[in-house]
């Protein structure tokens, strides 16, 4: 098969907004999942109550069933609770944001625990304000352990964004679909999707591997 390299070079400004709107969904993913993971982590720490277990079921729920079938009831069935129909844009925002932060909350979680309780106890033992606590000895170590899993979480979330091209949103995967299916040169238009996912994701998987280095080099 000849690959043509011009049938990319030609729709490279459509490539690279889909690029661009792949970005915007990504980032906004983990902006509003970040801020769900924390609620939700707040919610497991507690260990009793209805708060914690709302956030486990969301945990649990999220984390056991495929992202593809979170963005398709969202879509299509959540008007029939809401009698109201979200954007294709909206309703991928909303699943991939429910489904990063259910990870993140135990990404958070694992953080939180791992930090030495004697540290806290003693700054407690101290007199320490409970938020001085956490705001300046809890919170710095766990992100500091938490970064790699934080990391990888971005990868994932970069992959399933091209789910959202299911429910018509103009991201990546779905400028190709739309041009490869006019041209008739899947081959070509599908290498460069991937080429495009990798400049994305290679940088973040370099980072945690570097992250990862060092924080074995600090340990020995």
């Amino acid at each position: 098969m000849n690959f043509d390299l011009q049938i990319i070079v030609q729709n490279l400004p459509l490539l690279a907004k889909g690029a661009a709107s792949t970005l915007v969904l990504v980032g906004t993913a983990l902006i509003v999942g970040t801020a769900l993971g924390v609620l939700a982590c707040m919610g497991r720490m507690l260990e009793r109550g209805l708060f914690f277990r709302i956030c486990s079921a969301y945990i649990y729920v999220m984390r056991g069933i495929p992202e593809m079938l979170v963005m398709f009831w969202i879509y299509y069935c959540a008007p029939l609770v809401l009698d109201a129909r979200l954007t294709p844009f909206s309703s991928a925002v909303t699943a991939m944001s429910l489904y990063a932060g259910a990870f993140l909350a135990e990404i958070f979680r694992a953080g939180i625990n791992a930090v030495p309780s004697g540290q806290r106890e003693a700054a407690r033992a101290l007199g320490v304000p409970e938020a001085t606590v956490w705001l300046e000895i809890i919170v710095p170590q766990a992100f500091r352990v938490t970064i790699p899993a934080i990391l990888g979480l971005v990868t994932l979330v970069v992959k399933v964004s091209g789910l959202a091209s299911l429910l018509g949103v103009g991201e990546l995967v779905y400028e190709a679909t739309i041009i490869s299916g006019q041209s008739y040169r899947y081959f070509e238009l599908f290498t460069a999707v991937g080429v495009f996912y990798l400049m994305m994701i290679i940088p973040v998987s370099y980072l945690a591997q570097v992250y990862e280095r060092r924080l074995s080099q600090r340990a020995q």
